[in-house]
């Protein structure tokens, strides 16, 4: 059920104390159930009458009220709000005097809306509170499928940029798009269109970044897809700003700072019904601002250790490893190789009503319920090692730390597995070995590792052969020598790659799959940490104990005719 907090109006209410809480939490339960919306929950369980919560609101935003049935609403009204944007925002204008347009919201409690709609269309924007049935009737009234044609436009450049995809061509890791072939004005309507099919295409393109970057004679907009980047369409030059801008706006970013970075965040609902998080995160260049956006789509990810792709054994002494009652699991990898969804996958693991768990995390990425999530801020003092420190006045069993970036991080990360705590975190090493060293670097006692670290688990991101385009192919003597393998041992197994096909825009890849490799700290590996032995002594001890290495997964990928020799090679 949704929390009462997170619903703007039931927030409100609650601020005014006009209802128990327990109603709140009733009127929650109702939304969920009934897909209504707070002010018609509140109405249809008595709680509340309809003036008393109109006036609420009218209070709160220190604006009028109005009842649509009463509201002369024209044709020419109509026009100076394009449908994409009533639509989206759920809205309808109920008056306009040049430059100040009124609108009624289905949720008058988002400011967000407000801004992007001034920003788009020009206008000063004003609310006006009515009942939220009337305006979704009166959406559906002067807003119908034939009479969208304001929304033409964006449409068509969505239609264009999706053709774009289609058309694709890999040549040297980029697609190569046409920038000639439409027109993109300097009107922000037309803006505002460009930016939501760019999100659009690049989204549905299974894109996890989406880069605009400025040249100095150039503004290119890329998406990286299954770890490689691919050009999308480069605007007109003279549209960079107006472009940034427009996503300044939409992440309640300031548009008119162009010297400093900034992050911010933009929640989006796709076409679909899927809901997506973009991070922004701005960045100040010779040649103007670069944005970059980091797609957060929480349906695309499935939070499941079985399912994240480990060999059965390394599954089984991870499973093992975090039921036990304390000490240090660690997850290393560059930025990109899923460490965080494989630290979510085993907090769901282990997730239940017996215990209490804490994450401290810069950004939290996905919202999992049962679990007390904290957002680093720097700015208020709220850093790992200081939410650390709270945790452990907070009764936990369970801690997640987003990274062990510094010495007291990990100093307090070894203290709470040492008095009782299951911690989990991660490391940017090479490989799992290296993990120990890159602690003894930061300062950490040797004996404190060696009596907390329960294990290491290091891991890449590969792409995937198209299964559409995927055919077999003999390997190279020289191919095999890389990969450390003889012809005679090979034992007629199978090589596969991509031809390329419009599928996979003709890279021969489509999707990712894990590799991996762990490391169990045993008593002779212990022994080896405590005399501070270099990363090859103690990764050539573990290897002799059983340990798989990365390589060594990643042929079993190739071996399974998952991937190519190319992506382990490459990643290995």
């Amino acid at each position: 059920m949704a929390d009462y907090a997170s619903i703007p109006l039931l927030a409100l209410i609650s601020d005014q104390n006009l209802i128990e809480e327990f109603q709140l939490e009733e009127a929650a339960g109702e939304m969920d159930a009934k897909g209504i919306t707070a002010f018609q929950s509140l109405i249809d369980l008595g709680y509340l009458d309809e003036d008393t919560i109109v006036q609420v609101m009218c209070d709160h935003l220190g604006c009028e009220s109005m009842d649509l049935n009463d509201a002369m609403i024209t044709p020419e009204l109509i026009s100076q709000l394009p449908a994409e944007l009533a639509k989206q925002h759920q809205c309808v204008p109920v008056s306009f005097f040049d430059p100040t347009l009124q609108l009624a919201f289905v949720d008058p409690l988002n400011p967000a809306a407000l801004d992007e709609i001034g920003f788009t269309t020009g206008f000063d924007v004003q609310v006006v509170v009515a009942n939220p049935a009337q305006v979704i009737s009166a959406i559906g009234e002067h807003y119908g499928q034939d009479q969208a044609d304001a929304a033409a436009s964006g449409a068509a450049m969505e239609d264009i940029l999706k053709e774009f995809g289609d058309k694709a061509v890999e040549d040297d890791g980029a697609a190569k798009v046409d920038a000639e072939s439409f027109d993109v004005s300097g009107d922000e309507k037309d803006i505002a269109a460009f930016v939501d099919a760019v999100l659009v295409t690049a989204i549905n393109d299974r894109a996890s970044d989406i880069h605009f970057e400025p040249f100095e004679n150039e503004f290119k907009i890329r998406a990286r897809v299954d770890g490689a980047l691919y050009e999308l369409v480069s605007p007109p030059l003279h549209l960079k700003d107006n472009i940034v801008g427009r996503i300044k706006v939409m992440a309640g970013l300031k548009p008119d700072e162009r010297r400093r970075p900034q992050d911010g965040r933009i929640p989006r609902t796709m076409p679909d019904g899927r809901k997506i998080d973009l991070r922004v995160s701005c960045l100040p260049t010779s040649f103007g601002e670069s944005v970059v956006l980091r797609v957060l789509d929480r349906q695309a990810i499935t939070l499941d250790l079985d399912v994240l792709g480990f060999p059965d054994e390394m599954l089984s002494s991870m499973k093992e490893t975090i039921k036990t009652p304390n000490g240090i699991f660690i997850v290393t990898g560059p930025t990109g190789s899923g460490k965080t969804t494989t630290l979510y996958s085993a907090l769901a693991e282990v997730n239940g009503l017996g215990d209490k768990l804490l994450s401290v995390e810069d950004p939290v990425e996905f919202d999992i319920e049962g679990i007390m999530q904290v957002p680093v801020n720097a700015a208020v003092g709220m850093t790992f090692h200081a939410g650390l420190k709270a945790f452990l006045r907070q009764d936990p069993d369970i801690i997640m730390v987003g990274e062990m970036r510094d010495l007291e991080t990990a100093q307090i990360s070894i203290q709470a597995a040492l008095t009782g705590h299951l911690v989990l975190s991660t490391l940017h090493t090479n490989d799992a070995s290296g993990a120990v060293t890159r602690l003894l670097d930061m300062g950490v006692e040797p004996f404190l590792i060696s009596s907390s670290l329960l294990c290491v688990l290091a891991q890449r991101l590969i792409r995937t052969v198209c299964k559409k385009c995927k055919s077999p192919f003999e390997p190279t003597d020289n191919q095999l020598d890389l990969l450390g393998l003889d012809p005679k041992d090979l034992g007629g197994k199978e090589f596969f790659y991509g031809r390329g096909c419009s599928s996979c825009h003709d890279t021969g890849y489509h999707g990712r799959r894990g590799i991996f490799e762990l490391l169990t700290i045993t008593d002779p590996i212990r022994e080896l940490v405590d005399q501070s032995a270099a990363t090859m002594v103690i990764r050539q001890k573990a290897i002799e104990e059983g340990m798989k290495t990365i390589r060594e997964d990643g042929l079993r990928g190739i071996y399974d005719g998952d991937t190519t020799v190319e992506e382990v090679l490459r990643y290995t």
